[in-house]
């Protein structure tokens, strides 16, 4: 039964984060060669997915009047205005970098991650509150417990995937430009797939 459990805990992380590999491996190069870029980064993955976690949780009790399911797609808000902030600098910046400042990299907040990671998981809460009804309170536990592990590796196989030789040049040479870009989009696919603003 727990095997059970962790199997589909697992099925179900995969499926449900995958796609923040590419914005996690947008952080690492944003981050390059700056230290402590990789604790940071888990920290603020951690903190956002606890925050869907207890989302996730506290609707499935019954808690819909704290986070009414309505107001899900506006989170998309946040990526878009950090990405419209973070193409507001690269504007104001102009391309008078040198390569020294390119390779120094540029500092990654936790928070910044963690409200990010926390605005992408609209689509998380909206599938794990099912789950969380249908399989019980231990297997709810086992699932987040699960989750919280996978948390970890999937922070790793972002930064393997952004150190990859290849992968790297490009992220170092384009992300002052993915990174706003992948941000506004991501708050704008948000918004228009939760109906926000009756899009």
């Amino acid at each position: 039964m727990i095997l059970s459990s962790a199997l589909q805990a697992m099925g179900l992380f995969i499926a449900t984060n995958i796609d923040d590999i590419i914005v996690l491996s947008l952080f690492f190069a944003r981050g390059a060669g700056r230290s402590g870029t990789t604790a940071r980064i888990l920290v603020g993955q951690y903190l956002g997915f606890a925050g869907i976690l207890a989302a996730a949780v506290l609707v499935s009790l019954g808690a819909g009047a704290f986070l009414p399911e309505e107001a899900i797609p506006y989170f998309g808000l946040i990526p878009l205005l950090l990405g419209l902030w973070a193409a507001w600098q690269v504007w104001r910046s102009g391309d008078d970098d040198d390569d020294d400042a390119k390779i120094a990299g540029k500092p990654v907040a936790a928070w910044t991650v963690a409200a990010v990671t926390f605005a992408n998981g609209g689509d998380n809460i909206g599938v794990y509150v099912p789950v969380f009804l249908n399989v019980g309170v231990a297997a709810t536990v086992a699932f987040c417990v699960v989750f919280l592990v996978l948390v970890a590796a999937l922070v790793m196989l972002a930064k393997f995937v952004a150190t990859r030789p290849g992968i790297d040049e490009v992220l170092e040479r384009w992300e002052h430009v993915l990174f706003p870009i992948v941000l506004v989009g991501l708050g704008i696919v948000i918004l228009y797939t939760g109906g926000a603003f009756g899009l």
